[in-house]
């Protein structure tokens, strides 16, 4: 062992290298001011499809973003390989600011919310008419969460072929929902297609359903050049379909200007996340009606000053039992 004496040189003294090689750390991060933009179209393990002008992108997130995460109709800046070649991987370094936000937990008592999509303009909510058979407080829970996002909601029923939509029209024509009615011979001659394209011209919209509704059936009506498998037969002793999407895309409308997100088929939809106060948001005819009400109303309560407005003749009644019929949502079961 080398000893040293009191009066030692720097030259004497070894120093061990950094194994690591590691670069001191420094809070400045690179503005990335010549990042290009592009749109997140699915998310797989860690792997985000963007597309970036006319071509698609392999990408993951850089670790600068942290934990906050980029999902299907995000605006993202990216930079790194941006040839799209096989192999190439580039790194999304911005999200962009948000228009809009469907999210939903695993149930009601589940903290932690799942973003599926972001940037969507209107959700497309489909249900079979039969074969599964409609789930309306399923149906109230994606209205609840469209407007708790910021989405405007369409309601597409399928299979009237076999069934006839009267019911599920009478129970939400007071929400004045636009909604379109198709059947499986329609999908299969185009006529449902063009039809449901018109609705979608312009817009991104994202399509969310129960299994076995034929949701990705009509999305490959829509979307023919990105034919997806169908779904398989519905459960005899269930009455749920298989799941067929197994993660959110995003596709280019065909014959119009527009996206399409399908979404993987959902068994159920928790709102722990919405807050019961907004969704009166979504019903301004009964919005002013509330300035009477006590603090902290819950629009369905004895001292509700919205009963009395509706009694004045101001609203339908109709109206104010489909609102209450949403906010009581979260304390039932899909399958109620």
């Amino acid at each position: 062992m080398r000893r040293y004496g009191k009066h030692t040189d720097e030259d004497d003294i070894r120093s061990r290298p950094n194994r690591k090689g590691n670069r001191p750390r420094t809070n400045i991060r690179p503005k990335h001011e010549d990042a290009a933009e592009g749109m997140v179209l699915t998310v797989d393990r860690g792997r985000l499809t963007c597309l970036v002008e006319d071509r698609t992108v392999v990408a993951m997130k850089a670790r600068e973003l942290g934990r906050k995460a980029a999902v299907v109709g995000d605006r993202v800046a990216l930079v790194g390989d941006l040839s799209g070649a096989k192999d190439t991987l580039a790194r999304i370094v911005r999200i962009g600011e948000r228009t809009s936000l469907l999210r939903r937990t695993a149930d009601d008592d589940d903290p932690f919310e799942r973003v599926v999509v972001a940037n969507a303009d209107q959700l497309a909510i489909v249900t079979a008419l039969a074969d599964p058979e409609p789930r309306p407080r399923l149906i109230d829970r994606c209205l609840v969460a469209a407007y708790d996002g910021g989405l405007d909601p369409l309601l597409v029923m399928t299979k009237s072929d076999l069934a006839p939509p009267d019911k599920l029209l009478e129970l939400y024509g007071a929400l004045d929902i636009p909604y379109l009615v198709t059947s499986r011979e329609e999908l299969e001659n185009g006529d449902a297609a063009d039809r449901v394209r018109e609705q979608l011209d312009g817009k991104i919209t994202a399509f969310v359903g129960h299994s076995g509704v034929g949701k990705t059936t009509l999305v490959n009506a829509l979307v023919p050049q990105e034919r997806r498998r169908m779904t398989g037969r519905v459960n005899a002793v269930t009455g749920r379909g298989r799941h067929t999407t197994t993660s959110a895309l995003a596709l280019p409308l065909t014959a119009a200007d527009g996206w399409v997100i399908d979404t993987p088929g959902v068994r159920s939809f928790g709102l722990a996340h919405v807050d019961p106060s907004r969704v009166i948001h979504a019903f301004p005819d009964l919005e002013s009606g509330t300035e009477g009400c006590p603090r902290a109303c819950s629009h369905d309560e004895p001292d509700c000053a919205l009963d009395a407005w509706v009694e004045e003749g101001h609203a339908d009644p109709a109206r104010l039992y489909s609102l209450r019929r949403l906010l009581a949502t979260r304390e039932r079961t899909e399958g109620d």
